[in-house]
């Protein structure tokens, strides 16, 4: 192992280690080359060369795209801490941490977005009039450490182990149901015998899910949807019974809280960043303003 090492001392420079984590990011060529704002071609000689020149693959081409090596990761490992240390350098040469700047990407889902994050961003835009926001709704946690994004947004009751974040406050749910579809029931009829909106086959696991299935073992939902705010939409519309978030329906004036808030249901929410770019200005700006600012209802 040490002749490949011994030409990487000499061969290798930082535009090489800025190829090799773009690529290791972008997973493709053409992910790369967007990132690099090169062509694919540009990519691919760089990446070829530089193996040639350290006698070791960086990467093997699959199905998937581009996998970086056991090599190729701790390269990229490197060429992060180099990235994160230079936006440090240039936030201390440029007085940036009176004053932050820069695009702040943040991953969240539909529902947090709308019920939590939107409501409050307005005051953060204003006092922070250089930093602009790049908005991911997904249901998936996004590679922080890939750059995919530079701050998560999530409910979970055991946060990632790698990443760093703070507890934002607690996501509370109950029973609710729509003024005008309740006054089509019976008199005295149960929400359990009633028709009910639940989260689609793609969330079979979720909490709501469960607390139903132990709570109406032979109940079927009649109407499904694939996320929380969708849910909730039902609901207003009178579609039928469902359980959702306070931080959705509270205070609506087109629906009832049957049930809760249900305590099982219960969870955590965490907003979460990679350690290596935690206390860049614009992070620790938005880590400061939600700590602050986010009320979540009891």
């Amino acid at each position: 192992m040490q002749a490949p090492y011994a030409k990487m001392q000499s061969a290798l420079d930082l535009q090489d280690l800025e190829t090799i984590l773009a690529l290791h990011r972008g997973r493709t060529l053409a992910g790369a080359a967007e990132r690099l704002k090169v062509d694919t071609s540009t990519v691919f000689r760089a990446i070829k060369r530089v193996e040639k020149e350290v006698g070791e693959l960086l990467f093997e081409r699959g199905r998937q795209g581009y996998t970086a090596t056991e090599l190729g990761r701790e390269l990229a490992g490197h060429a992060e801490r180099i990235e994160t240390q230079l936006e440090e350098a240039r936030e201390a040469a440029f007085n940036q941490a009176a004053q932050p700047s820069g695009t702040l990407r943040i991953t969240l889902t539909d529902t947090l977005l709308h019920s939590v994050l939107l409501p409050v961003l307005a005051r953060f835009t204003a006092a922070y009039p250089q930093i602009a926001l790049e908005l991911v709704t997904t249901n998936v946690l996004a590679n922080l450490s890939q750059r995919e994004a530079d701050i998560a947004i999530r409910v979970t009751s055991s946060p990632p182990e790698h990443l760093v974040g703070i507890r934002l406050g607690t996501m509370r749910s109950a029973i609710y149901a729509g003024k005008d579809y309740l006054a089509t029931q019976p008199a005295g009829r149960h929400y359990g015998e009633m028709d009910w909106v639940a989260l689609d086959d793609s969330l079979p696991d979720h909490p709501s899910q469960r607390w139903r299935r132990a709570a109406f073992p032979k109940l079927a939902p009649r109407h499904k949807a694939g996320n929380l705010l969708a849910v909730a939409g039902a609901v207003v519309n009178n579609l039928g019974v469902a359980i959702a978030p306070l931080a959705v329906l509270r205070e609506h004036p087109q629906v009832v809280m049957l049930d809760g808030p249900l305590p099982e249901l219960d969870i955590g929410l965490w907003l979460l960043a990679h350690p290596d770019t935690r206390y860049l200005g614009r992070m620790k700006a938005m880590f400061d303003f939600l700590r602050a600012n986010i009320d979540l209802p009891a």
